[in-house]
């Protein structure tokens, strides 16, 4: 029993936290469908948080249902006018036997008789709202508890490096390589691995003192596992003293949009690193993963979870825009290739397209939930038990 519960313990006691993160998530990523929906005159059947019966709903003065589902793995914004006349009968009889409000049908106010780019501009705003989180929590936290720097401040010299052999000692701040002033340990980093054996200029401030010294990095042959050799330079120093500076708003606003430009970047090269086989496919992760996430950073104060925030919702957003059909991309493929036909795509080409996509997330998630419980050895622990 005390197996069971240090197993689950640690999933168990994350639960506020998950639902916080993922109730913000997906109500930004449904309130940006919902707000284009209303600024180009579509009406709103249903704002829906979660899947299942209604734990709690009301009936705003617009006439748009609101509810908070007993599965709260996700959401979704139903746009009035989606469906065909056969579907509406049959959606507004499960309306119905859920004791919801059926939706009354407003001529005018109809998804389907919107233009392609109206329509696009609605399944777009959704991912596009998780983006533009992103960028404000990020401006929150360099607003109130500073901008992340790692200093370029070397730490420790590794011997007989070539930091070493150029007399280079750790509390050294490197401002500047060749006259480029260095404002993070990063870019030390990235101009000293792309000149391996090249005489370099480094301006270094030691005890206030302004010095400049001559270093030529070191050679690394590194080999991926095609078997291609790439040469990158190394000083031999560890660094990065981590420093925070608080910026005004508008500042903090520009820095947390590049930021989120940045960290979006990164997310789509490990995506494709895992596509093109150079990366591990353990890293994809599902609820379970989220949660004990969430706890964990949860318990390092309210910045650390912002932070993990900001980087959810712009996995969401990217996630949401996979040309994968049931998800937003996947719609704004279909729109595509009807402003392309000056038509819509033949509904069995759609529903194939459906199903294949269906398919695919199916596999995600199982793959998703495997590496889960991996993870949280859930599984040693089921093999412990029929051992």
């Amino acid at each position: 029993m005390e197996a069971l519960s240090g197993l689950f313990g640690g999933v168990l006691g994350t639960v506020g936290p998950f639902l916080v993160v993922l109730g913000v998530l997906i109500f930004v990523h449904e309130l940006g469908h919902y707000l284009a929906a209303r600024s180009v005159g579509v009406h709103v059947d249903v704002f829906s948080i979660g899947f299942g019966r209604a734990i709690v709903g009301w009936t705003g003065r617009d006439g748009t249902y609101w509810k908070i589902g007993w599965i709260p793995l996700g959401g979704y914004v139903k746009l009035h006018g989606q469906e065909s006349a056969e579907d509406r009968a049959a959606a507004e009889a499960e309306a119905r036997a859920r004791g919801e409000p059926a939706p009354l049908w407003r001529e005018g106010r109809t998804f389907a008789e919107k233009s392609v780019g109206a329509r696009a501009w609605v399944v777009a705003a959704g991912p596009l709202a998780n983006f533009l989180l992103a960028a404000v929590l990020l401006a929150g936290l360099y607003v109130t508890a500073g901008r992340p720097n790692t200093a370029p401040v070397v730490t420790g010299v590794q011997e007989a490096s070539a930091a070493a052999q150029a007399g280079l000692r750790a509390g050294d701040r490197i401002v500047a390589i060749d006259g480029r002033t260095m404002h993070r340990f990063e870019e030390v980093q990235g101009v000293v691995r792309l000149r391996p054996g090249q005489p370099l200029t480094v301006t270094i401030l030691r005890d206030g003192e302004r010095l400049t010294v001559p270093v030529t990095p070191g050679r690394r042959e590194l080999t991926d596992r095609f078997g291609n050799v790439q040469v990158i330079g190394l000083l031999g120093v560890s660094g990065g003293v981590p420093e925070y500076t608080r910026l005004d708003p508008a500042t903090a606003l520009a820095a947390g949009l590049s930021e989120t430009v940045r960290l979006t970047e990164q997310t789509l090269v490990a995506l494709w690193q895992m596509i093109s086989g150079r990366r591990g496919t353990e890293e994809i992760g599902g609820p379970l993963r989220i949660a004990q996430l969430s706890g964990e950073v949860a318990e390092g104060g309210l910045a650390p979870l912002v932070g993990l925030l900001a980087l959810l919702s712009i996995n969401l957003a990217l996630i949401n825009l996979f040309p994968i059909p049931i998800l937003d991309g996947g719609h704004l493929m279909f729109y595509a290739a009807e402003a392309i036909r000056g038509k819509p795509l033949p509904p069995r080409a759609q529903e194939y397209g459906f199903r294949a996509g269906l398919a695919l997330l199916v596999g995600l998630f199982v793959l998703a939930t495997w590496n889960d419980l991996t993870q949280l050895r859930i599984i040693d622990w089921v093999v412990g038990l029929v051992g």
